[in-house]
C-alpha cells in the first residue's frame, strides 16, 4: 500500500516532507454528469428519468428532472394519462403533462432570479426541439448529452445555427461514480 493510500477504516500517513501523488479526481464533465445521474433519480416520469444541471463557473446554478409540474398529482399516482398508457415512445406527445429536465432547470433559476447567459447545461438525455429552443433563449452557451434522444437531428441543427456548442460525453469520461 502506497503512503497516500486509505486502507478500509483507517489512512496511512504519509512521511514527513514528502509530496503526495494526486489522486484520480473526475474531470469537471464527468462529475457534473454523475450529478445529473443522481439528480434523474428524482424524476416522477413513468417512461423516462432524466435529468438536468445547468452551470456556470464550475458552479451549479439550477437542476431539473422531468415530471408533472408543481402541484400536480406525479405521473405514479395518475398524473399523466399519456405516462400511463400503452403509447409508443414520441406518440401523444401533445398529451403529456409532464415538463421536461431542461424545461424544469430552466424554470427554476428563472424562479429564483437567475441568469443563464453564457451557462453550460449537462443533460443526461439530449435535449428534444422544444427545449432546444428554451436553451437557445435563455443564453445557455454549450450542451453535453449522455445519451441520445431519438429525434434530435433537427435539435442539433438549431443549436449549430444558434451558435450553442453541442456534444456527447465521450466514452472514456463515462465512467460509474465511485
Amino acid at each position: 500500500m502506497k503512503p497516500w493510500q486509505e486502507k478500509e477504516g483507517s489512512v496511512t500517513p504519509k512521511k514527513k516532507g514528502a509530496a503526495e501523488p494526486r489522486r484520480p479526481r473526475p474531470e469537471w464533465d464527468e462529475y457534473f454528469m454523475n450529478i445529473a445521474r443522481v439528480v434523474a433519480l428524482r424524476g416522477n416520469c413513468l417512461r423516462r428519468r432524466v435529468a438536468a444541471i445547468i452551470v456556470k463557473d464550475e458552479q451549479i446554478i439550477s437542476t431539473g428532472y422531468n415530471g408533472t409540474p408543481r402541484g400536480v398529482k406525479n405521473c405514479f399516482e395518475g398524473g399523466c394519462e399519456r405516462c400511463a398508457s400503452d403509447l409508443p415512445s414520441g406518440a401523444g406527445l401533445g398529451e403529456c403533462v409532464c415538463s421536461h429536465a431542461e424545461e424544469n432547470a430552466i424554470a427554476q433559476a428563472a424562479y429564483h432570479g437567475i441568469a443563464l447567459a453564457d451557462a453550460t447545461l449537462y443533460c443526461t438525455m439530449s435535449p428534444c426541439l422544444i427545449c432546444a429552443r428554451m436553451i437557445i433563449n435563455a443564453g445557455i452557451r454549450e450542451v453535453v448529452f449522455e445519451n441520445e434522444y431519438e429525434f434530435s437531428a433537427r435539435t442539433k441543427r438549431l443549436f449549430r445555427e444558434a451558435g450553442v456548442k453541442f456534444r456527447r460525453l465521450s466514452e472514456p469520461q463515462r465512467r460509474p461514480a465511485g
